[in-house]
C-alpha cells in the first residue's frame, strides 16, 4: 500500500513536470510565474521530505539526508533569481522526484523482506478448538489454559504446544524448521504450535500458554531482530552523523569563499559557486549507505529465517561471518539425544533373533534401555509366548520365551549364570543375552549420531573454521567415539555445566585474533555457555526453552549442518553490505571532486545520490535469496 501510494505520486509529479517543461518552452512567463508552475510537481513529489526535514530540525536532528535534499532543491529553485544565473527549476523537481524513486525502491525491498518473514511466521492460528464439557468450543487461543484439551483437525495449524492424547497423524513443520518432510506423531508425542496437521484428527493436552508457545516465541525473535544493530549498521549511522555536517560546511565554504576571493566581485561569481555548492550537497546525501546497509542485514535475516535459521539481530551476522572456532555440546546436538540400538553382535544365533528375544524379555519394563530394544523390534504380537518375567536387581531381566530361559542384562548377570560373555569394541551400553545359560551375543545401545553430524564438521572445515571442539558431561570413552566418528578436532568429557563455561573461557582466550567463537547446544545446562560465547546457537526443535532464550541464533530443525549454512548466509550478507558501502563511497567521492571544480552537472549529482541508492537497494535485495541450499 505504501509503495503504491508513492508510485502514484511519482507518476503524477512526472506528468506535471513534463507539462511544466512544455509550458516553459511554449509560453513566455516571468521567472516567478515559472516557479509557481514547477512548484506543483515539486510539492507533490516532495512534501513529505520537506515535512521530515522540518521535523528533524524541530527535534534538533537536522543535517540528515532529508535536510540535505531540501537545501539542495530549494537552492536550485531559487538560483534562477540571482543576477546572471540560469533557472534550474526542472533540475530541482527531478532531484526530488528521483529521490522519491530511490525511497520507493527502499520501501519495496523492505516490504519484500517483511513479507518473506511474515509469510514464514504466519504460523499462529486465530482460533483453537477446545474441549469443554461435552462440547468443542471455538475460542481465541490466548483463552485456553494449560491442561485443557484441544482438537486439531486435518489441515489446521496446531495453535498451542502440547502432548498428543488421542489420534495419529503427520505434521508439516516447514514453517518452524524449513523442512518439507512431514513428521509422524502419535499418543505421547510432543507437538509444537505452528505445525500443520496433515492427516488424522488429534486431541492434544496443552502444556504451554499461547504466549509461551513455540510459534509466539519465534515470531517475537524475528520481530525484535532489528533491535540488535550490527557493527556495520552502527558504523554507517556514526559515519552519517559525522559526514553530513562536514559536507554542509564544505558546501557553505564552497558557496562563499571563492566569490569573496574572485576578481570579478562577489555578486558576479556567487551564482556560479552557489550552483556548484548545491550540486555538491545533492551528491553528498548518504542515502545509499543509510538505506542499503540496514536493508541488506534485514534481507539476510529474512533469508536465513526461510531456511529455518533464526538470527536475533544483525550484529550476530557480523559475528557469524568471522567464526574461527565452533564448540558443540554432544547430547542432543551432535547426537539425537535418545538411546537406540546401534549395533547387534550375535554369537549363537542371527542378529534379528537375538533382538527379538531381548525385546520380548524387556516387554513390560519402562527403562530407557527396554524402550530402545522394543523400538528396534516393534513386532510385539508375533505369537511368541513369554512367561515368568523376573527382574534381577542390578543385573537385568530373566524370562521364559517359547519355553527357553532367556537372560538379558549386564556382565554381572552373565557371570552369575556361568555364561562366557565377551567385550565389545563399540562405545555405549552393552546388553548381553544368554539362552538356556549359553551366551548368545550382545546388543549395543547408545545415543546415535545425527545423520548430518559428520557432514556438519566437514562443512565447517571447508568454510575455513579452524577449530571444532566438542564438550560433554558424558564418559570419556563415549566422547572419544563420537569425536572420532564426527571428526571434531578436540573434545572434553565428564564436564559439569560450570566446567563447560570454563572450557569456553579458555577457548575464547586462545582464539585467533579477529575471529569469533560459537557454542552450539540444546539443553538447560547449556544456557550459561550459550550466553557466554560470542554467538550462541541453540537447537530449536528439541532444545530447552532456557537454551533458546539464551541463544543468539536458533536452528529450528536441530540439524548441526545448518551452522555452516548460517555462516555462509552471514558472509554473503556482509559481502553485499560492503559492496554497497564501497560502491556508494567511490561514486560519491568522484562526483564530489567534480562538483567542487564545477565539472559535475546536477544530473550527475542525481545519479550519485539517487542512482547509486537505487542500485545499492537492488543489490541489497539479493541478501533475501538463499535457494537451492546455497547462501
Amino acid at each position: 500500500m505504501k509503495v503504491n501510494k508513492k508510485l502514484i505520486r511519482i507518476i503524477a509529479a512526472a506528468v506535471l513536470l513534463a507539462a511544466a517543461v512544455a509550458i516553459e518552452h511554449c509560453a513566455r512567463l516571468d521567472t516567478w510565474q515559472l516557479l509557481l508552475v514547477y512548484m506543483v510537481p515539486y510539492l507533490i513529489a516532495g512534501y513529505d521530505v520537506i515535512a521530515e526535514a522540518a521535523e528533524s530540525i524541530v527535534h534538533g536532528e537536522a543535517l540528515d539526508e532529508d535536510f540535505l535534499m531540501c537545501v539542495a532543491t530549494v537552492g536550485a529553485l531559487g538560483i534562477g533569481f540571482l543576477p546572471g544565473a540560469d533557472t534550474e527549476f526542472a533540475e530541482a523537481v527531478f532531484v526530488m522526484l528521483f529521490f522519491q524513486v530511490g525511497e520507493m525502491f527502499e520501501d519495496y525491498a523492505e516490504d519484500n523482506s517483511r513479507k518473506s518473514i511474515s509469510h514464514l511466521m504466519d504460523i499462529r492460528p486465530d482460533t483453537a478448538n477446545v474441549v469443554r464439557g461435552a462440547n468443542v468450543a471455538v475460542v481465541p487461543p490466548d483463552t485456553v489454559a494449560v491442561g485443557e484439551t484441544i482438537v486439531v483437525k486435518p489441515g489446521e495449524k496446531v495453535p498451542m504446544d502440547g502432548v498428543v492424547t488421542e489420534g495419529e497423524s503427520s505434521l508439516n513443520t516447514v514453517a518452524l524448521t524449513g523442512e518439507s518432510m512431514p513428521r509422524p506423531v502419535t499418543v505421547g508425542d510432543d507437538v509444537s504450535s505452528g505445525c500443520v496437521n496433515v492427516s488424522g484428527l488429534l486431541r492434544v493436552r496443552v502444556t504451554k500458554t499461547f504466549g509461551e508457545s513455540t510459534a509466539s516465541k519465534i515470531i517475537n525473535l524475528v520481530e525484535n531482530a532489528a533491535d540488535n544493530k550490527s557493527r556495520s549498521e552502527t558504523f554507517i549511522t556514526k559515519f552519517a552523523r559525522i559526514y553530513t555536517p562536514i559536507v554542509v560546511g564544505v558546501a557553505v565554504v564552497l558557496a562563499l569563499v571563492p566569490p569573496l576571493l574572485s576578481g570579478a566581485g562577489f555578486a558576479g561569481a556567487f551564482p556560479m559557486w552557489l550552483s556548484r555548492a548545491l550540486t555538491f550537497l545533492v551528491v553528498s546525501c548518504p542515502c545509499a549507505l543509510v538505506i542499503s546497509v540496514p536493508l541488506t542485514f534485514f534481507g539476510g535475516i529474512g533469508g536465513a529465517s526461510r531456511r529455518g535459521i533464526l538470527v536475533k539481530g544483525g550484529n550476530y551476522m557480523d559475528t557469524l561471518a568471522r567464526l574461527g572456532t565452533v564448540v558443540f555440546d554432544k547430547t542432543g546436538t551432535l547426537t539425537k539425544g535418545r538411546f537406540e540400538v546401534t549395533a547387534v553382535h550375535p554369537d549363537k544365533c542371527d542378529g534379528q533373533h537375538l533382538l527379538h528375544l531381548a525385546a520380548h524379555v524387556e516387554r513390560y519394563s519402562t527403562h530407557p534401555i527396554a524402550a530402545s530394544l522394543k523400538a528396534a523390534y516393534p513386532n510385539e504380537h508375533d505369537g511368541c509366548k513369554v512367561d515368568g518375567i523376573e527382574e534381577v536387581a542390578g543385573q537385568g531381566v530373566r524370562a521364559q520365551v517359547n519355553g527357553q530361559t532367556v537372560c538379558v542384562g549386564n556382565s554381572r548377570m552373565m557371570e552369575a549364570i556361568g555364561a562366557k560373555w565377551r567385550q565389545c569394541h563399540k562405545a555405549g551400553t552393552i546388553v548381553h543375552v544368554a539362552i538356556n545359560g549359553v551366551y548368545a551375543g550382545h546388543i549395543v545401545i547408545s545415543d546415535a549420531l545425527k545423520p548430518d553430524a559428520s557432514q556438519a564438521i566437514a562443512d565447517l572445515k571447508a568454510a575455513g573454521v579452524g577449530r571444532t571442539v566438542m564438550l560433554t558431561g558424558d564418559r570419556a570413552e563415549v566422547a572419544q567415539a563420537v569425536a572420532a566418528e564426527t571428526g571434531v578436532d578436540e573434545f572434553r568429557a565428564e564436564l559439569l555445566p560450570e566446567g563447560k563455561v570454563d572450557e569456553v573461557e579458555r577457548l575464547l582466550a586462545t582464539k585467533r585474533e579477529g575471529t569469533t567463537l560459537a557454542f552450539v547446544g540444546d539443553g538447560i545446562n547449556d544456557a550459561p555457555v550459550l550466553a557466554r560465547a560470542d554467538v550462541g546457537m541453540a537447537m530449536g526443535g528439541m532444545g530447552s526453552d532456557a537454551a533458546i532464550e539464551a541463544a543468539d541464533v536458533v536452528l529450528m530443525d536441530d540439524k548441526p549442518a545448518k551452522v555452516a549454512l548460517a555462516i555462509a548466509i552471514a558472509r554473503r550478507t556482509i559481502g553485499i553490505a560492503m559492496q554497497n558501502v564501497w560502491f556508494a563511497i567511490g561514486v560519491k567521492l568522484l562526483v564530489l571532486a567534480l562538483a567542487a571544480v564545477g565539472a559535475a552537472t546536477m544530473w550527475m549529482a542525481v545519479f550519485a545520490d539517487v542512482g547509486v541508492t537505487v542500485l545499492a537497494v537492488l543489490n541489497a535485495m539479493r541478501a533475501l535469496r538463499t535457494e537451492h541450499g546455497r547462501a
